[in-house]
């Protein structure tokens, strides 16, 4: 296992270190994949790199090997759910994008049609 830096007071941290549950679809030595527990599509995935990073930009300013290994698990997240040929991707950095948990991490959203773009 890679050694990643991690905090204590991050809700990610917890669910990737087992002390707080999570529904797991699939992981990685790098990352960790769950269902969201508030989904906005049929299927809501979250991936998770396993190291603590604020966001995606800084995971790869940072870890680029540990990004490269996240998206690895969106594709295998997205086949394994059955929405491989039509997802959507999406990665919040900051509050006014919507970001509530500065650990980074991606939604891969699919199961309906999306409408807005």
């Amino acid at each position: 296992m890679t050694a990643t830096p991690q905090q204590d007071d991050c809700l990610f941290c917890k669910i990737i270190n087992g002390e707080i549950p999570s529904d797991r679809v699939a992981e990685s030595e790098r990352a960790i994949a769950f269902r969201d527990i508030n989904p906005a599509a049929p299927v809501h995935v979250l991936v998770v790199p396993r190291r603590h990073e604020a966001n995606i930009g800084a995971l790869a300013a940072n870890a680029p090997d540990d990004l490269a290994a996240l998206f690895e698990l969106v594709s295998e997240v997205a086949e394994q759910e059955g929405v491989a040929e039509h997802h959507r991707l999406v990665f919040n950095t900051g509050t006014d994008a919507g970001q509530t948990i500065f650990h980074a991490h991606g939604h891969v959203l699919g199961g309906r049609t999306f409408t807005e773009r």
